[in-house]
């Protein structure tokens, strides 16, 4: 949101302020040392063909075992790609129109397409909410192919 400088322990230092979207939470982080903390910039607009693009694309394998396929998705959320969020929601939203998702899958899924609104948000200057039903639109059309080609 913008960068501070507040005084910690008789110093003044610079931190980001930093809003959360799919929690709600405000956090300050030092902005020396952000990049161990792993603080990567917003995705630029030029990125948006490349998500949805991995949307788009066919499904990826999956474990069978729900637990296992929790564990998968968790570790690629984990590591802040937005192109692989993208490949999670894909992988969610496609097995959500095919077979249903557990109650995990279901709360992970709803969490991981905010997570990727919200990138989507920002790249394309655009509302949360208007960001939400692009990702909606996009994964509709995903799926509606699906069932057709079943």
């Amino acid at each position: 949101m913008e960068i501070i400088e507040q005084d910690f322990q008789g110093s003044v230092r610079c931190y980001y302020s930093i809003q959360i979207l799919h929690n709600n939470m405000n956090i300050k982080l030092p902005v020396e040392g952000s990049d161990q903390a792993g603080v990567r910039p917003v995705i630029p607009e030029v990125m948006v063909a490349e998500v949805v693009a991995v949307l788009r694309d066919d499904a990826t394998n999956m474990p069978v075992n729900w637990n296992r396929r929790i564990k998968h998705n968790r570790d690629k959320i984990g590591t802040g790609d937005p192109l692989e969020l993208a490949d999670v929601v894909r992988n969610l939203a496609l097995r959500d129109a095919e077979k249903g998702l557990s109650t995990g899958e279901k709360q992970m899924f709803g969490k991981v397409k905010r997570m990727l609104a919200s990138e989507l948000m920002y790249a394309k200057s655009l509302p949360l909410e208007d960001a939400m039903s692009f990702l909606d639109g996009v994964l509709a059309e995903i799926c509606a192919n699906q069932s057709e080609l079943h």
